[in-house]
């Protein structure tokens, strides 16, 4: 059962130091320029963790400098792709190495049950690390077959310095899933972490500094989004940025590039996932799927299935089981063992997602579990689950960002199509039937970047993500990443009959 809205978690300390706190610049732990520093905070608690060094505009200013005279003259860009590969196939071998350190680290600034952070999170980092350079021999342009007495070829070239910017709840995942494919191309990168968690990348730049990456290539700043991340969006010297987060924010970047340089732009953003349960589908696999599909990290997830759409003859069934698997949530302290649920991001976040609740009660929707914060200490919120939910209430319609299930009742696959594409974004669903012929026609009907099947939240390091309409502009993961960090440059030479020699 999970704890009542009035009990209080108990907090273990944290087996884990912190030991980078600086600016990354140039290949050094630095102070910025400032001299300021902010607060990371323990979400188990709201403690202070450590005070961080706070990047500014004079700090992306400097960075950039370093960055820019990386690729412009240092070996990086013309090292061959397989010493780049060689390179970050050691950085993912530190990371191995450093593994449980890197997850009680994560654990710490982040919240989320460190066997999840180890086994999922630090895994994961680790194998789209080892895929990236893999790929980084194999990048190559193709000869062109022209009329006339010419030939022609392309190259493939690193665009140049890219700016990065990724937010908190993945956040070692996120250094990786950027950082990898920017540097496996030949680029040069400046990333700014999310403030609430910036301990992981800057481990992960100690890292790959001892992996032999050279000065310069990886720059990583914490600090806040108005300030560090606004620097970089608007930065007439970098050359391409990248941003995962809020659509909000991401509209917001992509105006500061487009009135900079006109810089090329990278988004992956937020999400309110339809996950459609058919009446012939397997109901414990329905159960299982939509529990994972939301509560997963706390509901902390873009592509969280935050709007469950049920077909009425399953509707009650259905209903009944889901809550009964959440009132089973193991909710406490993510150090100790068996938990399963710790506590949000902090308090803007839980107090954010708790305004959902409020809203949800207030619209009509049924509160069948849930939406009370647990204990007075920590930002924990209880599993929660609204029922007969309409399509104009405010928590199917936004994105929520935590722990809020709303399930919705359908009939036919015509309405459900309909309402299901009824939304601003665009970036998954998911779909449970035994009827193939189901599956496959709905999947070609929704208009999302990744459609599971009888599954959900499964990705890989090989397979395309990213979302239709706002949640989105390009696609993270294998060669679909690095064509967002590469330019593309056609080359034409005459033949020895062309009338110009």
């Amino acid at each position: 059962m999970a704890p009542s809205a009035t009990a209080d978690i108990q907090v273990g300390p944290a087996p884990v130091s912190v030991k980078y706190t600086k600016l990354f610049i140039d290949g050094q732990f630095v102070d910025a320029v400032s001299g300021k520093t902010f607060e990371t905070l323990d979400p188990r608690n709201g403690e202070l963790i450590a005070n961080v060094a706070e990047a500014d505009k004079e700090d992306v200013d400097i960075a950039v400098q370093v960055a820019r005279k990386a690729f412009d003259e240092g070996p990086w860009p013309r090292l061959s792709g397989y010493e780049r590969g060689r390179i970050l196939f050691k950085f993912a071998d530190l990371l191995e190495q450093h593994a449980d350190e890197l997850a009680a680290l994560e654990t710490l600034d982040n919240g989320k049950p460190v066997q999840l952070a180890r086994f999922v999170d630090v895994a994961e980092s680790i194998k789209l690390v080892r895929v990236y350079a893999g790929y980084a021999d194999k990048i190559s342009g193709r000869t062109v077959r022209m009329s006339s007495s010419y030939q022609g070829h392309t190259l493939l070239e690193p665009i140049g310095v890219v700016g990065q910017i990724i937010p908190w709840n993945f956040p070692l995942v996120m250094v990786a899933m950027k950082v990898g494919p920017a540097l496996a191309c030949g680029n040069t990168v400046i990333l700014k972490p999310a403030e609430q968690t910036p301990l992981t990348a800057l481990y992960a730049a100690q890292l790959a500094k001892e992996a032999g990456l050279p000065p310069g290539v990886l720059n990583v700043l914490p600090g806040f989004g108005p300030t560090a991340g606004a620097a970089i969006a608007n930065h007439n010297g970098i050359d391409k940025v990248a941003f995962t987060g809020s659509t909000e924010v991401g509209r917001e970047v992509m105006i500061a590039a487009a009135k900079s340089n006109l810089k090329p732009v990278s988004l992956e953003l937020g999400g309110k996932s339809p996950l459609i349960i058919l009446d012939d589908a397997d109901l414990d696999l329905a159960v299982t799927l939509s529990h994972l599909a939301l509560f997963f990290n706390q509901g902390q997830v873009c592509c969280a299935g935050s709007r469950i759409f049920v077909q009425e003859g399953l509707y009650n069934t259905f209903l009944e089981r889901i809550t009964e698997l959440a009132k089973k949530r193991v909710i406490g302290d993510p150090f100790q063992g068996g938990v399963d649920h710790g506590p949000l991001i902090d308090q803007i976040q839980l107090e954010r997602v708790v305004s959902y609740i409020e809203s949800g009660k207030k619209e009509g929707a049924n509160l069948v579990i849930g939406g009370s914060q647990i204990g007075s200490k920590g930002y924990y919120l209880e599993p929660t689950i609204f029922a007969d939910v309409q399509d104009n209430m405010k928590i199917a319609e936004e994105e929520i960002f935590g722990p809020v299930m709303s399930i919705l009742k359908f009939k036919s696959l015509e309405e459900i199509v309909q309402r299901a594409n009824n939304t601003r974004y665009g970036l998954a669903a998911g779909i449970v039937t035994k009827n193939i012929d189901v599956a496959s026609r709905l999947s070609r009907s929704i208009r999302a970047g990744t459609i599971w099947i009888n599954c959900y939240h499964v990705l890989d390091p090989s397979l395309p993500f990213g979302g239709y309409k706002m949640s989105g502009i390009g696609r993270e993961n294998g060669e679909y990443a690095l064509q967002n960090y590469l330019q593309v440059k056609a080359v034409v030479s005459p033949l020895v009959d062309s009338p110009w020699l």
